[in-house]
């Protein structure tokens, strides 16, 4: 018969010091998470709190307003509709531009990404129209669209397609050759190598393209609806400064920033559903390293 010295750990002691450090480590993760919780909401309530007390003591109103009066016209806002209805539009701009600038991106990406000459031919023309400024192309935009969606929309999806273009044609371009060669060893024809290699392989750029462009996509659209709007959170604030409303244009960024804050949400959330294969990466974004 065996005797298990008293130093020897039996199956049952190492599942139990597993579990241990398991819920350890737990622990000390939600500890964590309390604690930047905690100094995030620290931060904004001294904030808060600083801006109050040096509006009208010591800073003039008309420059930096208050955080109640911010707050008394977020809630007219809410009550009679104005914040759902400008709200609405932006959203609204936002994605449609987000759509458009996506699908063409990751189209012409392809195209150029699997034809070299056809890229060479283009690279000139498609490297001046990136280096124009898209602010530039707002009052083009508005003498053939007008000022309606349309032109939001547009200067949205044009901010968004180079970002998601690039991205796309660097994962085509990166392709492993290796694999496209085994492909064709095995008597691959050039529609399998595109639908088993060459997407699979593009995919993750074309992932992160679209996780950089939801952000500039609401940029875009806000950008087109301060130069020339009567819709939307752009001019929200555009009217407000007109006004010297202060209050107004800060309520107005307020709506802006949850907007941006929800839409990195999403960003984060696709980025952990989309990049589980990734061993070894934290997910997430910092300022700091």
């Amino acid at each position: 018969m065996k005797v298990i010295s008293p130093l020897e750990n039996t199956p049952q002691q190492k599942r139990r010091e597993h579990s241990s450090t398991w819920n350890k480590a737990k622990l000390r993760a939600l500890r964590q998470a309390l604690l930047i919780v905690g100094g995030r909401l620290l931060l904004l309530v001294g904030l808060l709190l600083a801006w109050q007390f040096l509006s009208g003591r010591y800073i003039n109103p008309l420059f930096i307003s208050s955080p109640l009066a911010v707050a008394r016209r977020i809630s007219l806002w809410i009550a009679d509709g104005t914040l759902w209805y400008h709200t609405e539009i932006t959203l609204q701009e936002t994605l449609l531009g987000l759509l458009l600038g996506l699908l063409s991106g990751v189209l012409m990406g392809f195209l150029l990404g699997l034809q070299p000459i056809l890229a060479r031919i283009f690279d000139p023309v498609v490297v001046a129209l990136y280096s124009i400024p898209k602010v530039a192309l707002a009052p083009l935009f508005i003498l053939w669209f007008g000022i309606d969606i349309q032109m939001k929309v547009i200067l949205a999806a044009v901010t968004v397609f180079f970002l998601v273009f690039f991205n796309t044609l660097s994962g085509v371009r990166n392709v492993d050759q290796n694999l496209i060669d085994a492909v064709l060893l095995m008597g691959g024809k050039r529609r399998e190598m595109l639908f088993k290699v060459i997407i699979p392989s593009a995919s993750s750029s074309v992932l992160m393209g679209f996780h950089i462009s939801i952000p500039y996509a609401l940029i875009g659209a806000v950008i087109a609806e301060l130069i020339a709007s009567n819709h939307g959170i752009g001019y929200l604030i555009n009217d407000s400064a007109t006004q010297f409303d202060t209050a107004r244009v800060f309520a107005a960024l307020f709506v802006l920033t949850v907007i941006a804050a929800l839409l990195n949400t999403l960003v984060n959330f696709l980025d952990r559903k989309t990049s589980r294969w990734k061993v070894g990466i934290k997910q997430g974004y910092s300022l700091l390293p």
